[in-house]
């Protein structure tokens, strides 16, 4: 079973653009032929909760998702992941 995650879509690769980002080699061989999906966790924040964040010095976290579904930068997706050997990134088992 999985980790749910849900988060705004900040930043997508798609499988033709992968070879002209620098990735770290682990990162490209689970992007293979795949999405990398960088998102926002926890969904969009208001300004009142970007305000408190830079406050408390404790920044929104992002999270890097590999899927084989496309996705497009503003959306706000609902995925079901594997945690990864790599830090931070997540195999997305079901995409919501």
């Amino acid at each position: 079973m999985g980790e749910t995650i849900a988060g705004e879509v900040i930043h997508v690769v798609g499988p033709e653009e992968l070879d002209d980002y620098d990735l770290e080699p682990d990162l490209a061989s689970l992007a293979e032929s795949r999405y990398v999906v960088v998102c926002r966790k926890g969904g969009r924040p208001s300004r009142v909760e970007r305000v408190w964040a830079f406050l408390r010095r404790r920044p929104i976290e992002p999270v890097t998702l590999v899927t084989d579904t496309a996705v497009e930068e503003g959306d706000e997706i609902t995925a079901t992941a594997e945690e990864t050997a790599v830090t931070g990134v997540y195999d997305v088992t079901e995409l919501r």
